[in-house]
């Protein structure tokens, strides 16, 4: 364990503290609007203009990495962010916020490939699991707890945003001081969407409507909290809650995949989602926040993993050179999701009140389930086993933590018909095999 943590302390400690700064900017930003006066139609649009950009971000990455190293791409972006952090103090506008929200989505996918790239770079099959397990657990630790740190500021105030940017720019001091070397650049990541729909619909499908659900729950929750009553600190308490869930029940969600045909997974966490978010509904009606807590964590612990299980289930089914375009495929799904999640979730609100999240929430859920039930109907597939990790929707780097990205890399070495750097030496792509 010491010898893996040695490998990765510096990105390590960097990924963390970027995530307690992103974890506190997502309860504070949906706040300070409402507190400003903008509608939720607004919040809604400024949460679409983060997935836009972040969309864009995942895919401009290698290009600049490529240009200048990870050390320096990480060193600028995490400056850039901090500074964005720091204009939206004088953002009063649903068009300053949109602006500088989606030019911080565009900066974090950016430095998600970095730190993706590099914990990549340092995992192997010996070392793959421990090496991904610290860093989940030290960066989904930061997501989780961060929020609570809404308690300690005033949202009407800067000192919250200005404590984000001081955070996200502390970032930049352990990959300041890293003595390791860089690892090489990413590839560029084409994007097949229709191609792997041919092969893997469940899982293109399952991560759009991902995308399309968790995007406003995560931006709207806080702002849904302080509607049905909750204190500001409450109500950034079921953002904890939602990551909470997450990291409880990834590994057994995981191991359970792992045994069984994972499209009966993804459909039974949709269903779950569905009655969760109504569940949800009920505990907000009748004002037991205890409960409610409770609920966004089984939310969490259901919603949250399904993006992992859908990679997992594609990763399955296409070649091992065809992973590296795989998961940037299934990433772009889940970018466009969030993209235009918000504008619906906040549309639902508008229309129905509060409680419109989640009926939105309950309905994407079952329109999902049905579909994979349908699919798995159509086609059966035995269960592989071992092929699990849990990946989150941050950037394409993170298919190389994936267990097959093992054959990839020695299909792509010399003597198996590779380059002799051991790199494709063209983007991979993905080719229709059989139609599930």
């Amino acid at each position: 364990m010491t010898s893996s943590f040695s490998l990765i302390w510096t990105i390590t400690a960097a990924a963390t503290l970027l995530q307690a700064g992103n974890g506190l900017l997502q309860a504070l930003m949906p706040l300070r609007m409402q507190a400003d006066g903008l509608p939720i139609s607004a919040i809604g649009i400024v949460a679409a203009a983060y997935g836009l950009g972040f969309s864009s971000g995942c895919f401009l990455a290698p290009l600049f990495i490529r240009h200048v190293g990870y050390i320096r791409a990480f060193a600028s972006l995490a400056a850039i962010v901090a500074v964005l952090v720091l204009a939206m103090t004088q953002a009063h506008s649903t068009l300053a916020w949109a602006l500088l929200r989606g030019a911080s989505g565009m900066t974090f996918a950016c430095i998600f490939t970095v730190t993706d790239g590099w914990i990549s770079a340092r995992a192997n099959s010996s070392q793959r699991g421990r090496i991904l397990s610290i860093y989940m657990m030290c960066t989904k630790i930061a997501l989780m707890l961060s929020p609570l740190g809404i308690a300690f500021g005033n949202i009407r105030m800067d000192g919250l945003f200005m404590a984000v940017s001081a955070v996200l720019s502390l970032s930049l001091v352990p990959i300041a001081a890293t003595s390791t070397a860089e690892p090489p650049a990413p590839r560029t990541v084409r994007i097949r969407v229709r191609a792997l729909f041919s092969v893997v619909p469940s899982a293109v499908i399952g991560a759009f409507a991902v995308g399309l659900i968790n995007g406003p729950v995560i931006a709207i929750t806080p702002v849904f909290g302080v509607s049905i009553g909750l204190s500001q600190d409450k109500a950034a308490a079921l953002l904890f809650a939602l990551q909470a869930g997450s990291l409880l029940m990834q590994w057994p969600l995981g191991w359970l995949s792992d045994h069984s045909d994972r499209r009966i997974v993804i459909a039974g966490l949709a269903g779950a989602t569905c009655l969760v978010s109504i569940g949800i509904l009920l505990a907000s009606m009748y004002e037991a926040q205890t409960l409610l807590l409770f609920a966004f964590a089984a939310w969490g612990g259901t919603a949250l993993c399904i993006y992992s299980v859908c990679v997992a289930h594609a990763c399955d089914i296409v070649e091992p050179d065809q992973i590296v375009s795989t998961v940037g495929t299934l990433l772009f799904s889940w970018a466009t999701g969030v993209t235009i999640g918000p504008l619906l979730g906040a549309m639902a609100m508008d229309m129905i009140g509060p409680d419109g999240l989640f009926v939105y929430s309950a309905i994407v859920s079952i329109i999902l389930m049905i579909f994979v039930l349908l699919r798995i109907r159509r086609r059966r597939r035995d269960p592989v086993k071992g092929g699990f990790a849990d990946i989150a929707p941050s950037s394409s780097a993170a298919v190389s933590l994936t267990p097959r990205a093992e054959a990839a890399h020695a299909a792509a070495s010399p003597g198996a018909g590779g380059s002799p750097s051991g790199q494709s030496e063209t983007p991979a792509t993905v080719k229709p095999i059989t139609s599930p």
